[in-house]
């Protein structure tokens, strides 16, 4: 098994709350956990669920609120995903390495294609066929998967050498009423919410800075860059791409995240964007 290091932004305290931070019900934690000889690293994958109760208060009423309460169900199950894939963002901060397993996709090695899909010198296509996407990543770079759990599943790239840098696909199910990335809020806003639920430079003592560096959508994705930095560590830079597909079941989105720390950036920038900008639906 190989692994790839990393840390994890920590949770709010119970007795803490960041002002206009947003209630949110309550938390199903699913960790997927690699031991090895050298270190441990965790991921969490967090996904919050509403309280069945709560729900049937807040979406069914009588006839003459039931519009009015109809529209505020729609705004929470928003609010929920907006918390849910703050959560993954967390996760990806503190991706790790997954068992290795060289049989999860088709990896294309050949860079003599004579066609605008040629694989770049350095890099090599992996295609996963069972959860329809396709990302470019560097040649030397492992690739681990996580069992699924669910509409879950988790891919991992990283080099073959020690380091902390990586990129991960994260895969969650939502509800049909999400279709587009647009049905959550205009980039913008959703970068900001993302990334304002990351930071805990509020807290005393303080806890891990998190802040926002770009924002933009092009077909069909959002792109957030952004930092994250723990008191005394290392700062830690984050490209994410989030994108929605559907099998005709179900909707899935699709959170892409490349990530390295300061030290690293001259060696591992460059290519972790190419990356996670290379990634498609097949």
């Amino acid at each position: 098994m190989a692994c790839v290091g990393c840390w994890c932004a920590p949770g709010p305290p119970t007795s803490a709350r960041r002002p206009n931070s947003m209630s949110h019900p309550s938390v199903l934690c699913n960790t997927l956990r690699l031991e090895t000889t050298s270190s441990r690293f965790r991921l969490s994958t967090l996904l919050r669920s509403n309280n069945s109760q709560h729900k049937k208060q807040s979406c069914f009423g009588n006839s003459n609120i039931q519009q009015q309460q109809e529209e505020e169900c729609g705004g929470a199950r928003r609010r929920q995903i907006l918390i849910g894939t703050t959560t993954l963002f967390a996760a990806a901060s503190c991706f790790p390495a997954i068992v290795w397993d060289a049989s999860a996709a088709s990896v294309d090695n050949n860079n003599s294609n004579n066609n605008t899909n040629a694989v770049p010198e350095g890099f090599r296509l992996y295609t996963d066929d069972v959860n329809k996407f396709k990302i470019l990543i560097p040649k030397d770079w492992k690739v681990g998967t996580g069992e699924p759990n669910g509409f879950k599943s988790v891919t991992a790239f990283y080099p073959g050498e020690a380091s902390s840098s990586n990129v991960s696909v994260v895969i969650t199910g939502i509800g049909p009423d999400f279709t587009k990335m647009e049905s959550f809020g205009k980039v913008e806003e959703f970068a900001e919410t993302l990334v304002s639920g990351l930071d805990r430079s509020w807290q005393r003592p303080p806890g891990v800075t998190a802040k926002l560096q770009d924002s933009k959508a092009k077909n069909g994705f959002y792109y957030i860059t952004y930092s994250l930095q723990n008191p005394g560590e290392s700062r830690r830079y984050l490209l994410s791409a989030l994108g929605m597909s559907s099998n005709g079941y179900y909707n899935k989105l699709y959170t892409v995240t490349g990530q390295f720390v300061e030290e690293e950036s001259e060696k591992y920038s460059t290519q972790i964007e190419k990356a996670v900008t290379s990634f498609r639906f097949l």
